[in-house]
């Protein structure tokens, strides 16, 4: 794994969302503290960021999804998953969703469907991630 390096065309300020090496992987580290993905539009911005820079998986903290994502209802968690897997960048939503999934059936279904695949992931934190995808 190499250190990360800042987004090109973005200060390399703390906090802000790096590329790095995980296994063999390119992989964009989003910052918790940055802009939300709310819509279809800033998941197109974000995939278009990762595939310019190379990346095969964007590491996304739950805290940067706006709150119709974990809203099945809504159809954005589908599209802005569609997004992703248009443009070969597979995402790893990062963060505790326990609370959403206790209330129904279809959000757990869908994190259990998804984790067994390899285009969406939702786990606990980057450190899931990197032990997904090293294998350790």
């Amino acid at each position: 794994m190499t250190s990360g390096e800042p987004v090109a065309g973005r200060p390399s300020a703390p906090g802000a969302d790096v590329v790095e090496t995980i296994g063999d992987v390119q992989v964009l580290v989003c910052d918790p503290h940055g802009p939300v993905v709310a819509g279809e539009a800033d998941a197109l911005d974000l995939v278009g960021t990762a595939a310019w820079q190379g990346v095969g998986l964007v590491i996304l903290p739950l805290s940067r999804l706006g709150p119709d994502f974990l809203r099945l209802r809504t159809g954005l968690a589908g599209a802005i998953t569609q997004k992703f897997a248009n443009y070969r960048v597979r995402l790893a939503v990062v963060g505790d969703i326990s609370a959403h999934t206790v209330t129904g059936t279809a959000l757990r279904d869908f994190v259990a469907e998804s984790n067994r695949g390899q285009q969406l992931w939702f786990l606990d934190d980057v450190a899931a991630v990197r032990r997904r995808l090293t294998g350790r």
